[in-house]
């Protein structure tokens, strides 16, 4: 007994660099079809490792947010706001949901935290007007109060 070889899936399959949403979508049926043969293989690959990446980017950034409105909050207590408070709690808040969504994010946290802290201090200056050398050159604040919800610096 002979196996016919099946037909293609799509008769014509999108190409990545015309149409990525349709694409994507197109790769989608194709893993759920446990058509592997069909797929789109090194550009399947390369979005896959863009996704991890762009998870990382993600709390990178709240990460640095948040230091950057806590050395304003502490070192321009006078400019305190409403504002900077609602900030601080988003970005906590958003650290929390991709850390609780990505453990293996979570921890790594010292070395985020380690890697943005240097241009969250740079915007610190910026903003404030501040020398930045009024700022500590390491982050003055361990994750524990980073992620602590109540935690506002004097």
């Amino acid at each position: 007994m002979s196996l016919a070889k099946e037909k293609p899936y799509f008769a014509s399959p999108t190409d990545y660099e015309d149409d990525f949403h349709a694409w994507a979508f197109e790769q989608a049926e194709l893993l759920r079809l446990k058509r592997f043969g069909e797929l789109d293989l090194a550009n399947l690959v390369e979005e896959v490792e863009s996704m991890g990446s762009e998870q990382r980017h993600a709390l990178e950034s709240s990460y640095r947010l948040l230091i950057f409105h806590l050395l304003k909050w502490q070192f321009q207590p006078e400019r305190r706001s409403r504002s900077w408070q609602l900030t601080i709690l988003r970005e906590r808040n958003n650290i929390g949901r991709r850390e609780k969504r990505n453990p293996s994010l979570g921890a790594t946290a010292s070395e985020i935290v380690a890697e943005v802290y240097a241009d969250a201090r740079k915007e610190a200056g910026i903003e404030t007007g501040l020398d930045r050398g009024v700022f500590p050159t390491v982050c003055p604040y361990v994750l524990a109060q980073l992620r602590d919800e109540d935690f506002l610096p004097d």
